[in-house]
């Protein structure tokens, strides 16, 4: 009697087995087109750095606008709603301190001046990503395939918040003394954002992921540099990474 309950046990669940596993994602395909990914990355920003604050601290300090590039992090949330579009929830990070010194003044003791540069840029956005070609296709109502390569575009919206801070002495440039000091600036300011992209798939659930994406801010400046123009926010980011469907 056992051993008719377990054969006949067997006859009913073996059948079944196959299209469990296949729901769960076998492999080299899931159950279905994944309801969103997330994608992590890291790489480098370059910020345009083209207003006038910025082209007064390389003029009088040993600074190019090329040293406000530094290091980059970024998250996307990707939720699809469409066969080639995702709604796209996203935010980021982009840093950098530098050290210079002035460049045509020394102090008393015949030392160089020296101050410290932080460049901050925080965006956190929302936009649409269109897929230039599928993601995958469907090969029977019980499998999906990824794409190997899935290029992308992408636009948005939204807000970035910034900090520009320099600490350390500087030349009162009428009265020629030196003093110490902190001078800080911080704000939130609208933002827009497009992007090209591609992601390499390498499992079902796993790809990698690389993106261009250039950023369009201007935001304003606080009373420690209230003689100039909006600081410029704009700048170009190159990152890549792993995205993981779900």
């Amino acid at each position: 009697m056992r051993l008719r309950f377990i054969c006949g046990l067997m006859a009913v669940i073996g059948p079944v087995l196959p299209l469990s596993a296949q729901s769960r994602g076998g492999d080299g395909f899931l159950f279905a087109p994944p309801h969103a990914t997330l994608s992590i990355r890291g790489g480098f920003a370059r910020p345009s750095a083209s207003s006038d604050v910025f082209s007064f601290v390389t003029e009088r300090l040993t600074v190019n606008r090329g040293d406000f590039a530094g290091v980059s992090l970024a998250s996307d949330l990707a939720i699809r709603v469409h066969s080639r579009v995702d709604v796209l929830l996203g935010t980021g990070l982009s840093t950098r301190v530098t050290r210079s010194e002035d460049r045509d003044f020394v102090d008393t003791d015949n030392l160089p001046i020296e101050q410290r540069t932080t460049f901050r840029r925080i965006p956190i956005t929302a936009g649409l990503k269109l897929h230039l070609r599928p993601e995958g296709r469907t090969v029977s109502k019980l499998a999906w395939v990824p794409s190997k390569l899935s290029p992308y575009v992408a636009a948005g919206g939204g807000m970035m918040y910034y900090l520009f801070k320099q600490d350390g002495d500087f030349v009162d440039y009428q009265t020629r003394d030196v003093f110490s000091t902190t001078l800080r600036s911080s704000d939130v300011s609208a933002m827009a954002f497009g992007s090209v992209g591609t992601t390499y798939s390498l499992t079902t659930h796993v790809g990698l992921n690389a993106e261009l994406r250039y950023e369009h801010a201007r935001g304003a400046l606080s009373s420690d540099f209230r003689d100039f123009s909006p600081i410029d926010l704009s700048g170009v980011g190159l990152t890549a990474g792993f995205l993981f469907r779900f």
